[in-house]
């Protein structure tokens, strides 16, 4: 098993009250696996991610790597990420070349590592710019460029294709679907698009609302590239849909419930 969460649990302590993101998430990513995760919004989707990523720590549970506790970054763990989180004062080539230099690797190393990646995402001529002159696409495949040059093991993408138009989303997703093929490099995707994650998936982990737990692990056996009017692929689109609405309901249902409680205790006193 390349990556392994066991009875992850994330608390957040903000007195008075405290809060449950994430209970006893348990479950493994094989080596070379397409991994995407999605889940009712809000249930702690990004949050798992940031804590597979060493950037936040879960407050009990274990998550290993090839079986070694993971408590910090790993330098074979990267991450795209939503924002882009590009550094404006950086041209092109030196953003992706940003890990390496971290590393210590040197320079002319670092440029051509990072010169093979930018025309491996299209962005060949583009080096000398920064990113206040690209667009949304393009800033993202410099993201996607920045994870691939420390050569990482792990790719850990944080909603990646939502802050793009989806033509340009709809390019990125197969160019990261043959970087994948290509590289047999192991990917999770948080996504709140249930036809991206079958699109690119091997398999699909479903969270519930929060606390968020494994409601189900979908398998997509389906060949590549798949297409969104395929019978199979909208018959694995209802199953994981029907899940969501079901856990959206009962979100609901809960809070209604809640609401409901404190009425009647409110009744209650006022009655006393």
């Amino acid at each position: 098993m390349h990556v392994e969460l066991s009875n992850v649990t994330k608390v957040y302590e903000d007195p008075p009250e405290t809060v449950t993101a994430l209970k006893d998430i348990s479950f493994h990513v094989n080596e070379g696996e397409f991994l995407a995760i999605v889940g009712p919004s809000g249930c702690g989707k990004s949050t798992l991610l940031r804590m597979i990523a060493g950037l936040d720590h879960p407050s009990s549970g274990q998550i290993r790597f090839r079986g070694d506790l993971l408590t910090a970054p790993h330098s074979k763990i990267s991450m795209v990420f939503q924002s882009f989180a590009l550094l404006p004062w950086r041209t092109v080539l030196r953003n992706v070349e940003f890990g390496l230099e971290v590393q210590g690797k040197p320079r002319e190393e670092r440029e051509g590592v990072a010169r093979n990646l930018l025309e491996m995402v299209g962005l060949r001529g583009y080096e000398n710019l920064y990113p206040k002159q690209l667009s949304g696409g393009m800033k993202q495949r410099v993201g996607i460029a920045r994870a691939l040059a420390i050569d990482p093991e792990v790719v850990l993408m944080d909603e990646a294709f939502s802050a793009i138009d989806e033509f340009t989303a709809e390019a990125l997703r197969a160019e990261v679907s043959d970087i994948h093929k290509e590289t047999r490099k192991t990917f999770l995707l948080v996504t709140h698009n249930l036809p991206e994650a079958i699109e690119l998936a091997d398999r699909i982990l479903v969270l519930s609302a929060r606390p968020a737990r494994v409601k189900s692990i979908v398998g997509v056996d389906l060949e590549r590239p798949r297409a969104s009017t395929d019978s199979e692929f909208i018959t694995i689109h209802k199953d994981i849909f029907a899940l969501l609405q079901a856990e959206l309901e009962n979100s609901i249902m809960r809070h209604r419930l809640s609401e409901l409680k404190e009425f009647r205790r409110l009744k209650d006193m006022e009655e006393r």
